[in-house]
């Protein structure tokens, strides 16, 4: 068994995998990293690996720990992947970027692939039917949205997110959630037409913790799981202990 871990920004996701089956999984905060995984560990006595991605050093300090348990392998730049990496700087792509584009790479093979990552930010990556990473964009989540309005402007309300009732809003507060959920919608499709144009046979795969909620807003054809990135961290790690 395996157990793999997303150090998020705020949160961690992990989830216990015997193959590709899920077992179960978990989302806590920060500060309860230790018990947490401790717990997990207790409860799945059979894993026998931790892969951990997007990590600081201090949660790698906290992730060693366990070292005396079981094998702790943090996803790197130095790990094999299965795609060629043609970004401009190679070293800066994130590592949770690239575990994306592993897992579309090896979910969806011989086409191509647009990943969007709706968290905090949202991530765009693209990989092409001949297996080479060509790079995406980056702009703020929905949560990033509401907060840079507050907190850049001097009348603007913090508003929690909410479903717009029509993109002509009525009130402040109405026009701030159409700008905000219409317009990363908008934004979106908008990236998703583009690539289209130019790649007419494309799989689109949207994932992160607003990815439920912005599916159904979508006109274009998708495939949404909230889980992709820790399916798609199993997957990458089984790939470089079968190449490496």
């Amino acid at each position: 068994m395996i157990l793999a871990i997303d150090v998020g920004n705020t949160r961690i996701k992990a989830v216990v995998f015997e193959g590709d089956t899920i077992l179960k999984s978990f989302i806590f905060e920060k500060e309860r990293l230790q018990e947490s995984v401790q717990k997990i560990i207790a409860d799945f006595p059979l894993v026998a690996t931790l892969v951990v991605s997007s990590v600081g050093e201090v949660e790698k300090q906290a992730f060693r720990k366990f070292e005396n348990k079981l094998k702790v392998h943090f996803v790197s730049h130095e790990d094999v992947f299965p795609f060629v990496n043609n970004y401009g700087t190679p070293k800066t792509l994130g590592i949770d970027r690239m575990v994306l584009a592993a897992g579309a790479t090896l979910l969806y093979p011989g086409q191509n692939r647009l990943v969007i990552d709706a968290g905090t930010c949202v991530t765009y990556d693209f990989v092409d039917e001949h297996n080479v990473y060509q790079g995406g964009a980056i702009s703020p989540g929905l949560r990033l949205r509401y907060e840079s309005m507050h907190h850049y402007t001097a009348k603007l309300p913090l508003l929690n997110l909410e479903s717009p009732e029509s993109y002509i809003g009525k009130s402040t507060a109405s026009s701030m959630h159409s700008g905000v959920v219409n317009g990363l919608v908008y934004e979106i499709d908008g990236f998703i037409e583009e690539y289209k144009a130019v790649y007419p046979k494309i799989i689109i795969i949207l994932t992160g913790g607003d990815a439920d909620f912005l599916a159904k807003r979508l006109k274009n054809t998708i495939f949404a799981n909230s889980n992709f990135l820790l399916e798609s961290l199993n997957q990458t790690f089984q790939y470089t202990i079968n190449n490496d």
